[in-house]
């Protein structure tokens, strides 16, 4: 009997440590998808309200779900400090601070870094190429998160769960 338990509890921890790495690839088009949406609104923020970038990106921490708003947010309370750094500055330590939440990539995370080199640096024209250049690299690594997601999520579903049962047939 206990052996029994000891079976079906190995089988439903390997189980859930699979759906755990699964959930992981699912989450991550969604919210590369939410960051294209959150630098639109930036865009139209800056471009078309000709709002100030720490409001502008409150507005938008306002109007994004976690954890894109906590990136918007955080660099709005760097920028918002006056240590007197840069807009760039303080997206960096947003991202550093907003990463370990997120499910984003290392290459994900190089766009948004890339991006930050020249938020706040420029008028609002090129300010708008800079935002469509990362929406574009964005929507690319959103289609290829897609396809990972699709093809490796149903895999680690089903792995945790085989792979319990091979360690109990192994075990026991």
């Amino acid at each position: 009997m206990v052996k029994l338990i000891g079976a079906c509890l190995t089988v439903i921890a390997c189980g859930s440590l699979g759906y755990t790495w699964a959930r992981i690839y699912e989450r991550r088009p969604q919210q590369l998808a939410a960051l294209e949406i959150a630098l639109q609104i930036l865009e139209t923020e800056i471009i078309y309200g000709a709002t100030p970038l720490p409001e502008a990106l409150s507005h938008v921490a306002a109007k994004c779900d976690w954890p894109m708003a906590g990136l918007f947010r955080y660099t709005a309370e760097e920028l918002g400090k006056m240590k007197g750094i840069t807009a760039g500055e303080a997206w960096e330590r947003a991202i550093d601070r907003f990463s370990p939440d997120s499910a984003l990539n290392n290459q994900d995370l190089l766009i948004l870094r890339r991006f930050g080199v020249s938020l706040g640096a420029s008028d609002r024209e090129d300010q708008a190429k800079h935002l469509q250049l990362a929406k574009t690299q964005l929507k690319q690594a959103s289609i290829q998160a897609e396809s990972l997601s699709r093809k490796n999520s149903s895999v680690y579903k089903h792995l945790g769960f085989l792979g319990g049962l091979m360690l109990v047939l192994i075990l026991y």
